[in-house]
């Protein structure tokens, strides 16, 4: 499945938009705090799980959906989020992220850099998992409890 379409450059000041992308270690400050549960509850957007996505890609290769997903639900709980049926942790969009960011940053070696390309390509991707699904995956009960696979045509 390619879904790798997408972009998110620079600021016209050739700046990365993300504070937490700035330098390598405001973004080791940064997964550090995510992974404390100290990251401060705004500051976890998509933009966020998708730099997150894209270091444990690089640092734990073929454990880091399972890291990720154990690391998301371990967030939630220190900062207040629930994991229900309707909030929190979601399989499927877990899943679906994990594997788009693993084809985007196959190859390279470099958390930080890795994060850098992944948030540029997908950063402001967040309805990229319409193009797979052909009924509300962000919504569905059961697409939050386990995975579904993309099922509209040229979806793997």
């Amino acid at each position: 499945m390619d879904r790798t379409s997408g972009s998110q450059g620079e600021t016209s000041s050739g700046r990365a938009p993300y504070d937490f992308l700035a330098s390598r270690e405001s973004f080791e400050r940064f997964v550090g705090a995510w992974e404390a549960g100290t990251l401060p509850k705004p500051m976890w957007t998509h933009a966020a799980h998708v730099a997150v996505g894209a270091c444990y890609t690089v640092r734990y290769s073929a454990q880091a959906f399972e890291k990720i997903k154990r690391g998301i639900l371990r967030y939630n709980a220190a900062v207040g989020t629930e994991n229900t049926e309707i909030s929190g942790y979601h399989e499927t969009l877990t899943r679906f992220w994990s594997e788009v960011i693993a084809d985007a940053v196959a190859g390279c070696n470099d958390p930080w850099e890795a994060a850098q390309a992944a948030v540029r390509k997908f950063g402001d991707q967040r309805k990229l998992p319409e193009r797979y699904y052909s009924f509300d995956v962000v919504s569905d009960r059961e697409a939050r409890r386990r995975w579904i696979p993309p099922d509209r045509p040229g979806a793997k």
